[in-house]
């Protein structure tokens, strides 16, 4: 049973199927929407989370192509459970959250200063769109009102209650301008209902997930008003034959799209690294319970408690989640050095896997402009030579630079 929801999970998550979503700048469009949101992420020890996730999906994913979508209004950034790219067309469901934190009652951005908020939207109404050092650096002197503190956190305050929107970024350098200027004339601008706002949430996480726990569904949202209305949804596409309870014998209940079960999708049986914000591994206990993968990520952890390294990227092959590699890119040297790597328990074909394996490296190196693949920590791993060979080994640093 959990053979099968994993590959619906695989297919539903664009990672199952090659070109799933198609290529180039109008694959990375579709996967958006399809996902519903995108994570952003500022670690950048590899590429960041937002290009890594699209780079998995979108054959032809190129860095500039979230810049053309937000230019196109195709896509907007705003918060989903965290900072995220998400669809232009679901622009109404981040309403919600902008109506609290504009009445004060989110707490985590009520400090904006009213005064200086007034005038920062004059200044983007007047010259145009404003990066965030021209807030940062001011020209008023130092105490004044545009240094870094009350400035960050009135632009913070502006962009979550919906007046300013990031319209470009410049590596993780945002530009912000007037909502009125990036959202699209025609887009439905009318607050969504509690009712509304439950669809919303369990049809991304249908379209997305495929298989789900309820926990899932919820996920970072709280209020029992809107525990009450996702279970009215729920029961209601469960009535209507749209999604299934079931019970796998290991013991999880998950929910299921029935239609897209009875397709029966195959899975790509090949290696794919992801990363730790992946749309596939965010949600922790669904994780464990349906591909029996304990996963954390330990950038957050102190250096003497890590078990598997700083920026541990997970390590999907077939249908099965194998492993942990670390990976840190040193882009000065063009060389992406893993740093480790931690297998699961269990059979595996080495052969096949570390082949397997190689050819996904190398191209994960090319990604992060590396394309010099330092893998000795492999070499130490496995104590002989033998996989030098299929990982096209490039340890000769002097050679490297030459």
């Amino acid at each position: 049973m959990l053979s099968q929801w994993r590959r619906l999970a695989l297919f539903k998550q664009g990672l199952g199927t090659p070109q799933q979503f198609g290529e180039g700048l109008s694959g990375a469009r579709h996967a958006i929407e399809h996902l519903g949101y995108v994570q952003i992420d500022t670690i950048s020890v590899v590429e960041r989370a937002h290009h890594h996730v699209l780079w998995n999906r979108v054959p032809g994913y190129d860095r500039g192509h979230l810049n053309s979508l937000i230019s196109d209004q195709h896509i907007f950034e705003y918060w989903y459970h965290a900072a995220a790219y998400l669809p232009m067309r679901d622009y109404r469901y981040a309403l919600p959250q902008m109506a609290l934190v504009r009445s004060g009652e989110n707490r985590y951005y009520s400090h904006g200063d009213k005064h200086l908020m007034n005038e920062i939207l004059a200044r983007v109404k007047a010259q145009g769109p404003m990066r965030q050092r021209d807030v940062d650096k001011g020209d008023k002197g130092q105490g004044n009102w545009w240094n870094w503190g009350p400035g960050r956190r009135a632009v913070e305050t502006l962009f979550m209650q919906g007046d300013l929107m990031v319209c470009e970024r410049n590596g993780m350098e945002k530009v912000y301008d007037l909502a009125e200027r990036c959202v699209p004339g025609n887009i439905d601008l009318s607050m969504p209902t509690l009712i509304e706002y439950a669809a919303y949430l369990l049809d991304t996480t249908l379209r997305a997930h495929g298989v789900f726990t309820w926990k899932q569904l919820l996920h970072l949202k709280v209020g029992k008003p809107l525990r009450d209305a996702m279970r009215k949804v729920l029961d209601e596409r469960i009535d209507a034959g749209a999604v299934k309870a079931l019970d796998s014998t290991e013991g999880m209940t998950a929910y299921v799209d029935v239609a897209a079960f009875e397709q029966a999708p195959t899975v790509d049986p090949g290696v794919k690294i992801l990363s730790p914000f992946d749309n596939l591994v965010i949600h922790r206990d669904r994780l464990a319970s349906l591909f029996e993968f304990d996963y954390r990520i330990e950038c957050y952890v102190a250096a003497p408690k890590r078990l598997f390294g700083y920026f541990c990227l997970p390590i999907l092959y077939g249908d099965r989640l194998v492993g942990r590699i670390d990976c840190k890119a040193h882009r000065g040297e063009q060389r992406l050095e893993v740093l480790s790597l931690h297998l699961e328990n269990g059979k595996l074909d080495e052969d096949a896997f570390f082949q397997a394996l190689g050819g996904e490296m190398q191209r994960f190196a090319d990604f992060n402009k590396c394309p010099i693949l330092d893998v000795r920590a492999i070499d130490r791993m496995r104590r002989r030579q033998t996989v030098q060979a299929p990982l096209q080994t490039h340890t000769s640093l002097d050679k490297a630079r030459a």
